[in-house]
């Protein structure tokens, strides 16, 4: 009994592209509605939740359908085909309406005809800094400014500040590793450029609210068009994988999903997406790219991926090796009841999967804002590790977890969590930029243990009649906390954006609580006849 890598890989091109779209969406939305149209980050929590929102009903209904569905195609690839190709072309039309918000802001001139960012360039932050305070800035020329009142346009465009031998926000020695001075993020920018074009741009939206409109009914058609093939797309890997493997494939799915996600970063890094002062950049190129990636993985799986095939190969194997494969009245695998412990471990396991969601979630949706306003960081290099970090670690978590069993695994990773986020709390921006980078790794790492076990416990209750609709379960639950996260740590954002970490941390470790009372869903996989096979092998 050995897993096929290269069916699963094939099959993780779906999840791939899926990853792609959401690295991109979760990073780059939220900055558009804060940067762009200025709502305060309740709002923006808000509108990154109706994606939470429309999945929590549409994932377990299209996850159903296609249980039901037959087509030459199968009973999910017909939704992976049409879903992808609808949001791909949708999501490039996101890039242009974010650009006539930006020609709006720039076209808008204030009482003295100066256009938005004249304004802002020419802003009077002499009431804003205290009495005596000098900062200086250098410019990309290398020029030195003392800052007392107004910022200039060269000014404005460098957004570093030389702390010669004092940070003036902390009062602490600031040095490289080589003993030169340290270029940190202007305070004033952070502390009151930023608010005030967020401020400018949130005034704006209200009196002309058309384009935040177009823009929100752009972004539900999108959503729509993702939420109807996300089940079908993770339900196929269960579809075409017996039982006892299921871990190990969940790990190549996630590893799949990860070098979406770490590509997405990757392509940000590139275009710059996550610098401060690109923050009212267009986003056109980076959203066709993303769009691009999307259609050029669906041929791939087109190409390479017979659905009904691998299901006629995988339901011998499974019939080959005596597992729970009873056909019902209709010849389709069959469903039954589960007994009283089995729905209270499936309870137990989704309300875990709501509770790491809410801190896990939070971060994700709201780390590209906290990364540039409280650490003065790229966001982009610190997800880009913790994406690293997942994909070194998927293959050897799904090894493991198949010796030690799937809810020790989930505990760990858990413990895992906790530990980077709990430190994180109390990273500054005059903290050292490795420990923030190890906490990721470590973060990816236990995200990638907990991902690997959770969806084959809760379809490991199924049987193939019905491993659509408990995908579907599994999703809703995870949508659920994302629906409501974006929005309960906003408020708490609102009032302090370093609240951000103190919140994950609760949420996961509430859910180290649920997952020890679970009593099922842990697989006995049969023995191997070798030891190789415990490795499984490329077919």
């Amino acid at each position: 009994m050995k897993l096929n890598y290269r069916k699963t890989l094939c099959v993780g091109f779906a999840f791939f592209l899926i990853s792609a779209f959401w690295m991109a969406y979760d990073t780059v939305i939220p900055k558009i509605l804060t940067d762009k149209f200025g709502l305060p980050q309740t709002w923006s929590g808000v509108v990154m939740a109706l994606d939470n929102i429309l999945a929590l009903f549409m994932l377990p209904l299209f996850g159903a359908l296609s249980d039901r569905t037959n087509t030459k195609l199968g009973r999910r690839t017909p939704y992976i085909l049409i879903g992808t190709i609808v949001a791909a072309v949708l999501f490039v039309g996101l890039s242009f309406v974010d650009n006539m918000q930006f020609t709006k802001l720039g076209a808008v001139s204030d009482v003295e005809g100066r256009s938005t960012l004249e304004f802002l360039y020419d802003y009077d932050y002499k009431t804003k800094v205290a009495d005596g305070v000098e900062y200086e800035l250098v410019t990309p020329s290398g020029e030195k400014f003392i800052l007392t009142e107004k910022f200039t346009r060269e000014q404005f465009t460098s957004i570093t500040l030389k702390a010669d031998k004092i940070d003036p926000r902390t009062g602490e020695v600031v040095l490289n590793s080589d003993g030169t001075p340290k270029q940190v993020t202007n305070p004033l920018y952070l502390n009151y450029v930023m608010p005030a074009r967020a401020a400018y741009a949130w005034d704006q939206t209200i009196s002309s609210p058309a384009t935040l409109i177009f823009f929100m009914a752009l972004l539900l058609l999108v959503l729509i068009s993702m939420a109807t093939f996300r089940s079908p797309a993770v339900a196929l890997m269960p579809d075409v994988t017996i039982k006892p493997l299921r871990s190990k494939a969940n790990a190549v799915i996630n590893l799949m999903g990860a070098c979406g996600g770490i590509l997405i970063l990757l392509l940000g890094s590139v275009l710059k997406t996550g610098e401060p002062a690109n923050d009212m950049m267009s986003y056109t190129v980076f959203f066709s790219i993303v769009s691009g990636i999307m259609l050029v993985s669906l041929v791939i799986f087109m190409l390479t991926v017979n659905e009904k095939k691998l299901v006629r190969e995988m339901e011998e194997e499974s019939r080959r090796l005596g597992l729970d494969t009873a056909p019902d009245d209709n010849g389709t695998p069959g469903k039954r009841r589960l007994t009283k412990g089995e729905r209270t471990s499936l309870l137990l396991i989704l309300a875990s999967v709501v509770l790491w969601f809410m801190g896990y979630n939070a971060v994700t949706s709201k780390y590209s804002v906290y990364a540039g306003k409280e650490l003065a960081l790229d966001y982009n290099l610190t997800l880009m590790i913790a994406q690293a970090a997942a994909i070194v670690a998927f293959i050897p978590v799904g090894i493991i977890s198949s010796k030690i069993g799937r809810k020790k695994a989930i505990l760990s990773g858990i413990a895992m969590l906790s530990v980077a986020f709990g430190t994180a709390m109390f990273m500054t921006s005059s903290s050292p930029g490795i420990i923030m980078n190890i906490m990721f790794a470590l973060a990816g790492i236990g995200w990638a243990t907990i991902n690997v076990n959770s969806f084959p416990m809760v379809v490991e209750l199924s049987r193939g009649g019905d491993v659509g609709k408990y995908t579907g379960y599994y999703y809703a639950a995870s949508m659920a906390a994302q629906t409501i996260t974006p929005v309960l740590s906003g408020m708490f954002l609102d009032i302090k954006l370093r609240y951000l970490f103190p919140y994950a941390t609760i949420f996961v470790v509430a859910s180290f609580v649920t997952m020890l009372f679970v009593r099922h869903g842990d697989s006995k996989p049969l023995p191997p006849k070798s030891g190789l096979d415990a490795f499984g092998s490329v077919e």
